[in-house]
């Protein structure tokens, strides 16, 4: 599903966010991403969908190399993999409904197919009944669902989730953890990149964690760690 060997990605400023990676995460594997401010997580989570490029080494998601792909290829490979961030990153001038068929319709899915796949994702996000809802007519908890039914409304065989319950509650939180989980049984690969102890620690998965750039922990059903 996805490799990285001997991965290093260093900025024009000189600093190294990421020090010889090299990982391999199987399909249908749920994967936490941990470790302290400014460790290399954030650049580890962009490289995964190509917003940033490694200095060396390779990356190969679904078969496809990273490091090889050229710029107008970029939005083919996004296609496949579904992002969810802390910030919700919604249309806001489009209802809820719009905001996920949008997904659909700049790949050019025929309509047809768009009403059926959207409201299919929405009543597994539970916001069917909000459908025609503005972001800004939403809760923090619910707008985050939205940005999850856009993820995987083309079914992608990824979902990269960049603290997807930061910005969040704990109630809320807890809702969000529920519905990935959902997701992730159903034959979705979940990377998760996050700094919530209290659920990392709770609902035991994969951890990798990463400081100063390499991989100092990878553990089958391993804890948050000592991190702030």
């Amino acid at each position: 599903m996805i490799e990285m060997k001997d991965v290093y990605k260093t900025y024009p400023n000189g600093v190294l966010a990421i020090n010889g990676i090299s990982v391999k995460i199987n399909q249908g594997e749920f994967v936490y991403i941990v470790g302290p401010s400014g460790s290399g997580k954030s650049t580890f989570i962009k490289m995964m969908y190509r917003e940033e490029k490694p200095t060396k080494g390779s990356i190969v998601i679904n078969g496809v190399s990273l490091e090889n792909l050229k710029e107008q290829e970029v939005p083919f490979l996004r296609r496949k993999i579904g992002v969810v961030f802390q910030d919700f990153k919604l249309l806001p001038k489009l209802t809820v409904y719009e905001n996920v068929a949008f997904a659909l319709e700049v790949i050019g899915e025929p309509p047809r197919n768009i009403k059926k796949r959207v409201l299919d994702v929405l009543d597994l996000v539970q916001l069917k009944h909000k459908a025609r809802f503005f972001p800004d007519e939403l809760s923090g908890g619910e707008q985050q669902r939205v940005s999850i039914a856009r993820s995987i409304v083309n079914n992608p065989s990824v979902v990269i989730a960049d603290e997807p319950t930061g910005n969040l509650d704990p109630e809320t939180s807890w809702g969000i953890m529920r519905l990935l989980e959902e997701i992730n049984q159903r034959g979705t690969t979940i990377l998760m990149a996050t700094h919530n102890k209290e659920i990392v620690n709770t609902i035991r998965k994969r951890v990798i964690a990463i400081e100063d750039g390499k991989i100092v922990r990878d553990e089958t059903r391993g804890e948050y760690g000592l991190y702030d």
